[in-house]
C-alpha cells in the first residue's frame, strides 16, 4: 500500500504564513498585494485538490492501478511527488505496469529510456488489449535519475494516458 501524504495543504499553510510575515514587514503595497494574490491562488488550488480527493504521493510509492493528475509534469523533469487521485475521478494517467531495472551500473539516460520504453511497450498490449503501435492511447514512464539510481532506485513505472484529455475509470482492456 502506498504511503500518501497530503502535502499540498502543508505547503499552502507554510506559504500563507510566510506571506503573512512578509505582508506585516513590507512597506511596499505592490509587493504585498502580489504576495497576497499568490497566497490566495495557492489556497484555491489546494482547496480544489482537497475537494477532488487529490493528494501528493511519493513518486517512489506509486503502484500499478494508481491514477495521477500529472499532466503538468514536464518531460525530463525530475519529480519527487505526483498528484494521485481516485481512478473514479477524472485523471491524466494511470500506472499500468512496474518493474525493476536490470542494470547494476548506471546505463546513462539513453540506456534507462531504452529499457523503460521496451518494457512499457511490451506490457501495454496485455493491459489495453491492443499493441501500442495500433493504439490511440499513449504511454510514458517514471524512471530513476542518476542520483536516485546511485541510492538504489531501480523502479520503472509505466503510465498510460489519452492525448485527447482526462479519462475516468481504468483504461484496462480499453482496446483502442
Amino acid at each position: 500500500m502506498s504511503l500518501i501524504r497530503p502535502l499540498k495543504n502543508v505547503r499552502t499553510a507554510a506559504a500563507a504564513g510566510a506571506v503573512g510575515a512578509v505582508l506585516a514587514l513590507s512597506a511596499c503595497g505592490g509587493v504585498a498585494e502580489d504576495l497576497q494574490e499568490t497566497a490566495d491562488e495557492m489556497e484555491e488550488q489546494a482547496s480544489a485538490a482537497e475537494e477532488s480527493g487529490e493528494v501528493d504521493a511519493d513518486v517512489f510509492e506509486v503502484a500499478v492501478g494508481d491514477c495521477l493528475n500529472d499532466e503538468s509534469v514536464a518531460e525530463d523533469q525530475e519529480v519527487a511527488e505526483v498528484p494521485k487521485v481516485s481512478c473514479d475521478e477524472p485523471h491524466d494517467s494511470e500506472v499500468y505496469a512496474e518493474t525493476e531495472m536490470e542494470a547494476s551500473e548506471w546505463p546513462g539516460d539513453a540506456g534507462v529510456d531504452e529499457e523503460a520504453s521496451a518494457f512499457c511497450e511490451q506490457e501495454f498490449a496485455s493491459f489495453v488489449g491492443l499493441e501500442y503501435a495500433m493504439s490511440e492511447l499513449q504511454l510514458s514512464y517514471y524512471v530513476p535519475t542518476e542520483d536516485s539510481f546511485a541510492s538504489g532506485d531501480r523502479a520503472i513505472s509505466c503510465l498510460i494516458y489519452d492525448e485527447a484529455g482526462q479519462t475516468t475509470g481504468s483504461l484496462a482492456g480499453a482496446a483502442r
